[in-house]
């Protein structure tokens, strides 16, 4: 029989997410509507779908060998030592900045620090986190669990919540004020001891990492093509001066043309391309050719 390695995906706000990388990194996941068990074109993997929540719970109970979710579950599941980290991905729901979980309290709300909390109520869904963060700062307070819709609880149901942001665009909305900030989250690929320790499963753990993180660093990167003539029209420039424009931003390839001149390309940022583009035609850059980028393994 094939090998197989079992993969966790979250599902939820970075199921999406998840599923597009895995897509810009050479692997078509098919998810159908209320199912946990999606299909994928690596016939060695099988995928489960799980609530990041659960993540660790399952990969320390062997359930899968190996999946993605939050730092921030791993350390309320209480399973870091248990687990190995393959690596870190840095992307979220909406965007590629860490996330992190915050104490707001409602705008006209006279609480300025997190010592004034001492006695009152926080309502948050990532109490262990929470609770030992407290205590560490030396505050005594209650801590509730919450089912969700955190944000409407502030100054009804709990003195403050803690809760997780990208932006704090939502908290804004809600007319909360961030205090304090209990732990920033990235998204993490981690597996059992027991998988980590089985060649087969490494190697395919590890050569998934290199193509996610390929495509993560391709992210906003493009590549750009172009012909330079060795004599440009009105001596407006040349291949030394289209080669000192690339080489500001990037290193790039060049290659002699069969007809005479070069051709040159380079990975660059995909503003960088917006900004040089013009500056390349005029340096008398010709046939330029701007295309996106899936993976970029280093």
């Amino acid at each position: 029989m094939k090998k197989k390695l079992k993969l966790g995906i979250p599902k939820g706000s970075l199921e999406a997410a998840t599923i597009a990388l895995f897509k810009k990194a050479g692997f078509d996941i098919s998810v159908q509507a209320r199912s946990y068990k999606p299909g994928c074109d690596d016939e060695e993997l099988d995928i489960l779908l799980s609530r990041p929540q659960e993540m660790a719970k399952y990969i320390t109970d062997e359930v899968v060998d190996c999946g993605l979710t939050g730092y921030d579950w791993i350390c309320e599941s209480g399973r870091v030592s248990r687990l190995r980290e393959i690596c870190e991905l840095r992307y979220s729901k909406s965007s590629f900045s860490p996330a992190r979980w915050v104490i707001a309290v409602p705008d006209d709300s006279k609480i300025k620090k997190v010592s004034q909390l001492k006695g009152r109520r926080i309502s948050t869904e990532l109490t262990n986190v929470l609770k030992k963060w407290l205590s560490k700062k030396g505050v005594k307070c209650a801590v509730d669990f919450s089912w969700g819709a955190t944000e409407t609880k502030a100054g009804t149901l709990a003195d403050a919540i803690c809760e997780l942001t990208e932006t704090g665009q939502s908290l804004r909305n809600s007319r909360l004020r961030i205090i304090a900030e209990v732990l920033t989250s990235t998204t993490r690929f981690v597996c059992s001891r027991k998988a980590y320790a089985d060649r087969w499963k490494r190697q395919k753990m590890e050569d998934i990492a290199m193509l996610l993180k390929g495509a993560l660093i391709a992210g906003d990167l493009v590549g750009l093509k172009m012909n330079v003539p060795l004599k440009c029209k009105g001596s407006i420039g040349g291949p030394d001066k289209v080669e000192r424009i690339l080489t500001k931003y990037s290193n790039p390839t060049v290659s002699t043309l069969a007809a005479g001149g070069v051709a040159m390309e380079v990975v660059v940022c995909e503003k960088t391309a917006r900004k040089i583009i013009p500056e390349l035609k005029k340096a008398g850059a010709a046939d330029i050719i701007e295309y996106p980028l899936n993976k970029v393994v280093r």
